[in-house]
């Protein structure tokens, strides 16, 4: 019975991997939404949020999670996006440091800005535990639209996220 059992687990731990591998979240259409929160930590995100705040897809942008030492200017510079765009439109959150605290900084922020409609861009392997923690985070009014960035993850990554996103899933049903 107890092998049954912990047999039926692993059963449904593997196909909720290969469901979570396979089927990987996209980019969104190019929608409007009032804004962007772009979360770091890989390449190209921060070029997908720019490219958002570029076809004047959203009023404002954040960028959760930069390291402290990081000036806006510096990013301007980085990206070869003009000044204008970071001094008007644009905000850097220093506070994040993982995904919980992205989403924390990102529902502050929205709740600033009266944000109603929020694109979420970062990894296509990231996005489910980003969403999750979104969720949590954020008032049941806000309208979320997932965009991912594409990648290649590896398996590695993949089983890392899976993981990461399965105990965090228990963990929110748990209350935590």
């Amino acid at each position: 019975m107890i092998r049954r059992f912990l047999s039926s687990i692993l059963l449904i731990w593997m196909l909720g991997f290969m469901w979570f591998a396979i089927f990987l979240p996209q980019p969104a259409e190019l929608e409007q939404t009032d804004g962007v929160v772009v979360l770091t930590g890989g390449p190209k995100r921060i070029d997908r949020g720019l490219e958002v705040m570029e076809k004047r897809k959203a009023r404002r942008m954040l960028i959760s999670g930069v390291d402290l030492d990081v000036k806006p200017g510096e990013l301007a510079a980085e990206y070869k996006r003009p000044m204008k765009l970071f001094n008007c439109c644009i905000d850097l959150g220093f506070r994040a440091v993982d995904t919980r605290s992205n989403a924390l900084e990102t529902a502050r922020w929205v709740a600033r800005n009266k944000i109603t409609t929020l694109r979420v861009v970062t990894h296509d392997w990231h996005m489910r535990r980003g969403l999750l923690e979104l969720e949590i985070a954020l008032p049941d009014d806000v309208e979320i639209v997932a965009d991912a960035v594409p990648t290649r993850p590896s398996f590695y990554i993949l089983f890392r996220e899976y993981n990461k996103f399965w105990l965090r899933s228990a963990a929110a049903i748990a209350g935590v």
